[in-house]
């Protein structure tokens, strides 16, 4: 799916994803969301994470503006780095139960949504995001953290449903 490049397609996409991800999370039995897989990771595991990323993107953002440093995909990790800091996060967020996992998620994604709409198509999409060190506008870094991780996270329960029987 390409990217969005403008603020409506992203907030379409934002919503359509969400929605996708909020009916399949709606069939997840409580059991279920807390099953480990191979990777030592659940699908409460990965809701919780794709919250965390959108707090991240919001934290990426705002040090741009303010001309700080910007980190990514946080202070002491580079983006090979990721199963580590993946694995700490699991862990911190390992006393999170799946109802609060969704709440979070839900929070984020109702953030999200509010800064997108708050948003002009120039701040989303005229110019690089400040501090982020690449091309990629808020917009883009927006869609990563939200439409396309809600996108995977669906893959990744649909996957786990189908060992249900």
């Amino acid at each position: 799916m390409p990217a969005a490049t403008s603020k409506s397609d992203l907030l379409a996409a934002t919503e359509a994803e969400f929605a996708k991800l909020a009916n399949l999370i709606d069939r997840v039995p409580d059991d279920l969301a807390y099953i480990k897989d191979a990777e030592d990771t659940s699908i409460k595991d990965v809701i919780a994470h794709r919250a965390h990323w959108i707090d991240l993107f919001f934290g990426w953002y705002t040090d741009g503006r303010a001309g700080k440093d910007v980190h990514f995909p946080a202070r002491g990790y580079k983006w090979n780095d990721l199963k580590r800091y993946n694995a700490a996060l699991r862990a911190q967020q390992s006393g999170l139960s799946w109802q609060e996992a969704n709440v979070l998620l839900t929070e984020q994604y109702t953030r999200l949504s509010r800064f997108i709409q708050a948003s002009s198509d120039a701040e989303l999409y005229a110019a690089p995001m400040k501090g982020a060190k690449n091309n990629w506008t808020a917009g883009r870094w927006a869609e990563a953290a939200g439409a396309s991780h809600f996108r995977s996270a669906s893959k990744y329960i649909r996957t786990r449903l189908k060992d249900v029987p």
